[in-house]
């Protein structure tokens, strides 16, 4: 147990200095493993071929986006075999569209319109289906076979509402979970189209949220410096 209690320094495998010219705000893994891709201040998407064996650049050329007119909040890859492995959707703020993008032939697929408020939090799942969380206070679905808003879940079922930072679904693609600028979680039932819940996990924003692989249980982060685990098999 000891071995616990000695924290060790990580080793640095790959660094790279001022690859943009703002804060990072995102990264991101393809599902394959040879992509990297970050979102940044500096309105840009950059995708680095990358090398996991060796853990180092391919020395392919980076792919540079620059669709977004806003600071790039939150990314992700469409994981699946549908997708390919190498669709990313990106968002923030600005026009507050989410834009996908296919990295294998480098060039832009969709923008997605709809959220009135910046997107600070995007998840994906089954493939197609895409979760965003926005500042104005509203979770849309999206699928990509349509590609267009499927659903639009509001937060305004407790009180005023609030901006949405964190979202996920659940491995059964059943919940949604959410967390909120004003202290609060959100359990969505996705397919009965419901409120399930409502709680205070935290005493600031919740800024991250995500599942245990069986959906056991909820993983809060927050401002207030704390991370809790919500069991979810009770009531």
């Amino acid at each position: 147990c000891s071995a616990y209690n000695t924290p060790k320094q990580p080793v640095v495998r790959f660094k790279r200095n001022k690859h943009h010219k703002g804060s990072i705000y995102c990264v991101a893994w393809s599902p394959c493993g040879q992509l990297l891709a970050t979102g940044s201040n500096d309105k840009y998407v950059k995708v680095l071929p990358f090398n996991a064996e060796t853990c180092n650049a391919t020395g392919r050329p980076d792919l540079e986006f620059s669709m977004h007119d806003g600071t790039i909040r939150d990314l992700a890859f469409m994981e699946g075999p549908e997708s390919g492995g190498a669709i990313l959707i990106s968002a923030g703020a600005g026009d507050c569209n989410i834009y996908t993008t296919d990295c294998q032939r480098g060039q832009g697929l969709h923008a997605l319109s709809g959220h009135t408020g910046h997107i600070l939090a995007l998840y994906t799942w089954s493939g197609w289906m895409i979760a965003s969380g926005s500042q104005d206070k509203t979770v849309r679905f999206w699928d990509l076979r349509v590609p267009s808003c499927v659903r639009v879940v509001g937060t305004t079922f407790h009180g005023t509402g609030s901006a949405v930072a964190s979202v996920a679904v659940d491995p059964s693609g059943r919940l949604l979970a959410t967390g909120q600028e004003d202290s609060s979680c959100m359990l969505y039932d996705i397919r009965g189209g419901r409120m399930v819940q409502s709680y205070h996990p935290h005493s600031s924003d919740v800024r991250s949220v995500r599942f245990s692989p069986g959906a056991h249980y909820l993983l809060t982060g927050s401002y207030d410096m704390k991370i809790k685990v919500t069991d979810l098999q009770g009531n």
